[in-house]
């Protein structure tokens, strides 16, 4: 049946429901528009009405090694090259007259060869001559790409073992109760200095997140990347899993343990630049700058020593769209934390920039191709499976990213809260805990746009770097060191573990959608994160996690990492996060005391630094209510100044001069209660 809609009309129906909305967004229906349509067309031009945009990315299965019908076949899109070779272990590393690929159409290479010409494991690259020079290279679409842990040099290996892998289990669904994030890194995730494989991840510490509650886990540094340092984000190989911690058998296990556990496994996805490297890199791939990239400055980005993709060419696209679908069909990840947008989407990166108006996400330092890209690879992904997730990492807060396709959106699942955790450290840096202003606390972390799904967190790995601090260090400083055993009272300890907790649940407890941790944060890892380099003398000193602290009954580690545990099966059990935005139902900035209600529970936090509230009136709908979870139980580290279990009536309105229906609490300094109702009826004042 023919569309009713021509491509502009939608585009114009589409914006048009954006500005109804958010009617600020009315004056720039035109570019919002014009952005629809360029999506729309690009997405024809690709497809060109024969297959769908799913289809389309499949890259992966026609580029690369392949072994299909009794041989082999290899082929490489390098459209400025003259003459590709394929050498390796089987040609010596030399140019062979056999190994020479056919030019194909399009600037495509192609080369095959018999059955038995390689084996499993075997290691190969291209060496590639283009006008004036020539190179080695590693294949764009290498799957497998290993490191020679003597010359440092990277190779492309044969990856066909004898039986593939057998998937155990399915990917679970889509849980109502809202997206809680175990943000982890595979290689600093072990005890022992060095670097951990997928396999002890999978043995060790996947049990601690299954147990901890967490719903997803969102995995960073899969892709290869020649620096371990950069975190991974200055990837090299996109089709390649990062050999340094294991072989895609062991990763497929691990995502299938994960599967089996009730994790949604998530992985960084690193598409808004690439490293710089030639030899196992993208960059001058073929001999030219621009293959994969923009020409010129607007190639380079100076602020991150990377390139920057040109989103404008099909060629890219199909590069870029085909490596979002390999990863859910070759590894079964349940989607894509789409790391550094607001570099993608801004032609200076936004670096440096407040955004304070909404000029600027609609003028012309805005990359459209780059925001058309992004709109491409979210239906991708939800293509292949609806339940997908995806995540875009934008400090900007660029209007729509979260919104559905359908509603003139970008497509994301949900967008990071980006603007929380920086808040959080500018209260503990620089306001005195006495004068935090509890109306701007409380709208910080509700300042979110009603139409798109938020992620909210306390700190992720941005603040556990060499360089920045934990909020855990931030508060407690070096007596971290010495006073932490249960039975040391230190007044910093006290201060920071009691700060720590009403952090987290409030931050929790008034996310969108969904809330996210950083490995070893929810027990207060007392160190920061530094990987390996000549500043340290190459140590693994602060690129573990130390396990044992959380685990000690006598360490107040074992306290917090037990608050986190319960805070998350709280969320979960009450499904939290699935309800409607919390409600406030007072808030008074003398007495540091916010109170709010969200899936028939009311919470309560004082933030008062010494100052407890004896009989404090919170307004609340009448009914009995019981005490389920309270910050100050020792239990987490607490003092006990609270009686466990114990039942509040409402008082009516008019009493003690009070116009609402309210409850009379005893509300200890820095601590946090929760309340559920146990009558719907209205009961007699008491």
């Amino acid at each position: 049946m023919t569309s009713l809609f021509t491509h502009s009309d939608k585009a114009r129906h589409l914006a048009d429901i954006n500005s109804q909305k958010d009617p600020l967004l009315k004056p720039y229906q035109d570019t919002i528009a014009r952005r629809l349509q360029k999506t729309m067309d690009m997405e024809k031009r690709l497809t060109q009405n024969q297959k769908t945009l799913t289809d389309f990315a499949a890259g992966h299965e026609f580029f690369g090694l392949h072994f299909k019908d009794n041989e082999w076949i290899f082929r490489e899109w390098a459209p400025n090259a003259d003459a590709v070779y394929f050498i390796g272990e089987i040609t010596a590393w030399q140019e062979a007259p056999a190994y020479r690929l056919d030019p194909k159409p399009n600037g495509v290479w192609e080369i095959r060869l018999p059955a038995d010409a390689l084996k499993h494991l075997m290691l190969y690259r291209l060496r590639i001559h283009w006008p004036g020079g020539a190179g080695d290279r590693i294949p764009a679409y290498a799957r497998r790409v290993v490191q020679n842990v003597h010359t440092g040099i990277f190779n492309a290996q044969v990856w066909h073992p004898s039986l593939p892998y057998e998937w155990k289990h399915k990917n679970p669904s889509n849980d109502p109760r809202g997206l809680l994030v175990y943000e982890a890194h595979i290689g600093m995730a072990q005890e022992n200095e060095g670097v951990g494989s997928f396999a002890q991840f999978r043995e060790h510490i996947l049990p601690r997140i299954i147990r901890s509650g967490y719903n997803t886990l969102q995995l960073m540094a899969i892709q290869e990347h020649p620096y371990y340092g950069s975190f991974g984000y200055h990837v090299s190989n996109f089709f390649a899993l990062s050999s340094r911690f294991g072989d895609p058998y062991e990763f497929k296990a691990l995502v299938d343990a994960a599967h089996a556990g009730g994790l949604r496994v998530v992985m960084d996805l690193v598409h808004s630049h690439a490293a710089k490297n030639e030899t196992e890199g993208l960059s001058r791939f073929d001999g030219t700058l621009y293959q994969y990239f923009h020409e010129g400055a607007r190639g380079d980005h100076v602020a991150w020593d990377s390139r920057c993709f040109d989103y404008s060419k099909p060629e890219v696209l199909h590069f870029l769209l085909s490596n979002c679908r390999f990863w859910i069909d070759e590894y079964h990840v349940d989607g894509f934390r789409f790391d550094g947008i607001t570099s993608m989407l801004y032609l200076d990166h936004g670096l440096e920039k407040a955004f304070t108006s909404y000029d600027d996400y609609f003028g012309d330092n805005v990359d459209e191709d780059a925001l058309v890209y992004l709109a491409l690879a979210n239906k991708v992904t939800h293509g292949i499976n609806p339940d997908s997730i995806t995540i875009a990492e934008d400090i900007s807060g660029m209007p729509g990213l979260s919104a559905a396709e359908n509603h003139g959106g970008v497509g994301f699942s949900y967008r990071f809260a980006m603007g929380i955790p920086d808040y959080w450290i500018k209260l503990i840096k620089e306001v005195s805990d006495e004068h935090w202003p509890m109306a701007g606390l409380w709208h910080e972390l509700n300042n979110r746009r009603p139409d798109e799904k938020t992620i909210s967190y306390c700190e992720s790995h941005d603040q556990a770097l060499v360089g920045d601090q934990t909020l855990i260090f931030r508060l407690i400083g070096a007596d971290i060191y010495d006073h932490m055993h249960i039975d040391d009272r230190n007044h910093r300890v006290d201060r920071g573990m009691a700060l720590h907790k009403l952090i987290r649940l409030i931050t929790l407890a008034t996310a969108g959608s969904g809330y996210l941790n950083f490995m070893g944060n929810e027990f207060g890892h007392p160190e920061w994160i530094d990987f390996p380099r000549q500043g340290n003398d190459w140590s693994y000193k602060y690129a573990r996690r130390q396990w044992h602290l959380a685990d000690a009954p006598d360490l107040k580690y074992h306290l917090l990492a037990q608050f986190d545990r319960d805070m998350v099966h709280l969320a979960k059990s009450r499904h939290l996060l699935g309800a409607q935005s919390p409600q406030l139902l007072h808030e008074h900035n003398s007495d540091k005391v916010i109170a709010f209600e969200r899936a028939g529970l009311i919470f309560v936090f004082n933030f008062h630094p010494h100052l407890s509230h004896a009989d404090y009136p919170v307004s609340s709908p009448a009914g009995k209510y019981r005490m389920i979870f309270n910050s100050d139980d020792s239990f987490y580290g607490g003092h006990d100044r609270l009686e466990k279990d114990q039942v509040h009536f409402t008082l009516d309105k008019g009493t003690d001069n009070y116009d609402h229906d309210h409850l009379s609490l005893y509300l200890p300094t820095r601590t946090a209660i929760i309340l559920e109702k146990t009558e719907d009826a209205i009961l007699e004042s008491i």
